[in-house]
């Protein structure tokens, strides 16, 4: 099937986007903040074999976790 494209039907001048700067996400930097952390090889490597299982990258399944301690309001329990 071919189309055929009649004058008079394309898109409005009006509608020229030609000249249109871009905008910024004014909500992309409260989205995730990059962060750099010590974590232990053994965390990293149950989260990595959990990713490779779940197929989800394990970045997110730490977010994840994290999260649902926010969302909890989990608190460490300190054992001496």
């Amino acid at each position: 099937m071919k189309l055929k494209i009649i004058k008079g039907e394309n898109m409005r001048t009006e509608y020229d986007f030609s000249k249109m700067k871009g905008r910024h996400n004014p909500y992309a930097a409260k989205l995730k903040k990059p962060v750099t952390m010590r974590i232990s090889s053994d965390v990293i490597a149950y989260f990595k074999n959990l990713a490779a299982e779940t197929d989800v990258p394990y970045q997110i399944l730490i977010n994840m976790y994290l999260r649902d301690c926010v969302n909890a309001h989990r608190k460490v329990a300190w054992v001496r």
